[in-house]
């Protein structure tokens, strides 16, 4: 799993990129209650709107972490959007994208740079 300063997370597997947003930024938002998930076949470049989530506090864009194109958006949310507070790093995740460059996900920080990271908020 790898991280950005955003709070998006993203997890690897072959050239399916998993992205969802940290614990500490579903805490931050306070209790969800919305969650708009990217269109199958959109094309995204790192830093582009991916998903919007809406909580009782305020919304908020979910940026893509790295480029390529979406393959699925969790549409679970749409019913259970509280899943992104109770599992943020697990069944909340928005959408999964088909990579463009895997340099991208290298260049990303891991687990401990980013509690690191978190040290100097």
């Amino acid at each position: 799993m790898r991280f950005t300063k955003d709070h998006e997370w993203v997890v690897l597997e072959g050239d399916v990129a998993t992205i969802g947003i940290t614990a500490y930024a579903a805490e931050q938002l306070g209790d969800v209650v919305f969650v708009e998930t990217p269109e199958v076949g959109k094309t995204v470049k790192a830093g582009d709107g991916l998903a919007v989530v809406e909580s009782v506090k305020a919304a908020s864009d979910v940026y893509a972490p790295i480029s390529g194109q979406v393959v699925e958006g969790n549409a679970a949310l749409a019913d259970a959007p509280e899943t992104v507070n109770d599992q943020p790093e697990k069944a909340g995740w928005f959408a999964k994208i088909k990579i463009a460059d895997k340099a991208e996900f290298e260049a990303l920080m891991d687990r401990a740079a980013y509690e690191d990271f978190l040290g100097t908020l």
